[in-house]
């Protein structure tokens, strides 16, 4: 593997004009730079980031914590950090937690005396006290997806929107009866989305028909295949079906077909956290599409201007929240 004397030996320079040409740290000729370049790419030359970074006092890598990956607003919030983070020269370390706090307990503790700058989390709640004191230890730290403490900056969607801008949605297409599948109140998308719910709902002055787990989802496609039967056990009249993400109405329109109700004839369905799967289903699903990717990318600016930004400079705590957007399919 070549080295920077083996750049310098080739270029006929000195190894502190090599490493000058490359990290850009002051001038140099532009033909002598012409000359390490070319040196660079004969050699096949890679330099030693980590060995960079421990001089430096940066690694230039992200931890991700997060619930999980697959078929969630998560997955794609990923690619964007991912994307985000290549292009400007840092890499990720991604934990799943499936939302359990001893899990992203030691997921946190492995990051914080590891080799990671900053981290990006969507917490479960339940360890803000270390997660404010990796911060105060000079960690950036920025919240995805659930904003669970003011204090930490966060990249959010306006999940309360979306579960008031679906019933009204539901409601104009005739739809009167309108119940929802969602997840823990104790996690803030959750919490938001049955507030915007219950908003709409009280103003058309219907009924709420509300059914999901107390606790983190472990099966989306369960949860929502068990609590579309609870739902229509209550009110066969059921008509309008929202669920809080893609998985849970894969489920919910199992549930229905079995039951032999049509969707959308019968029940019309729409999701609040749209994946890409969505749109690719047999019976295509609306949804209010999250723009994860683009939140994901987001953030990633924010927490490397954040740890590229010195103690000194450290901003206050931002909190940026994306609108979604209505994606009407076959569903409704």
């Amino acid at each position: 593997m070549a080295t920077l004397k083996d750049v310098a030996r080739l270029a006929n320079v000195d190894v502190s004009t090599v490493s000058r040409a490359l990290n850009h740290t002051s001038y140099v000729h532009p033909e002598t730079k012409k000359k390490i370049f070319a040196a660079v790419e004969q050699l096949s030359y890679k330099p030693n980031l980590l060995a960079k970074g421990l001089r430096q006092g940066k690694r230039h890598t992200i931890g991700v914590v997060i619930p999980e990956i697959n078929f969630s607003i998560f997955g794609e919030m990923v690619q964007g950090i991912e994307i985000q983070a290549r292009k400007m020269g840092y890499s990720i370390i991604i934990c799943n937690t499936k939302d359990k706090q001893d899990a992203e307990e030691e997921c946190l503790n492995r990051l914080r005396n590891g080799l990671v700058d900053g981290i990006l989390i969507a917490a479960t709640g339940q360890n803000g006290r270390l997660l404010r004191d990796i911060k105060s230890s000079g960690i950036s730290v920025m919240q995805i997806v659930r904003n669970q403490d003011s204090i930490l900056s966060s990249v959010v969607a306006d999940y309360y929107a979306c579960g008031y801008q679906a019933v009204k949605y539901l409601y104009g297409k005739g739809c009167r009866h309108i119940g929802f599948i969602n997840g823990s109140m104790e996690i803030i998308p959750y919490k938001e989305r049955y507030k915007g719910y219950r908003k709409a709902i009280r103003e058309l002055s219907s009924t709420e028909h509300v059914a999901g787990s107390a606790f983190p989802q472990r099966d989306y496609f369960k949860d929502g295949y068990n609590a579309v039967l609870e739902l229509m056990e209550k009110d066969t009249a059921l008509d309008g079906l929202m669920v809080a993400v893609d998985m849970q109405g894969l489920g919910a329109i199992r549930g229905l077909k079995e039951l032999g109700i049509k969707v959308p004839e019968a029940v019309k369905v729409i999701s609040l956290t749209g994946h890409s799967i969505g749109g690719m289903l047999e019976t295509a699903m609306t949804s209010m599409e999250v723009p994860a990717k683009e939140m994901g990318e987001e953030v990633t600016r924010m927490i490397i201007s954040d740890i590229e930004a010195g103690a000194d400079k450290k901003n206050s705590p931002f909190h940026k929240v994306f609108e979604a957007s209505l994606v009407e399919r076959e569903t409704t």
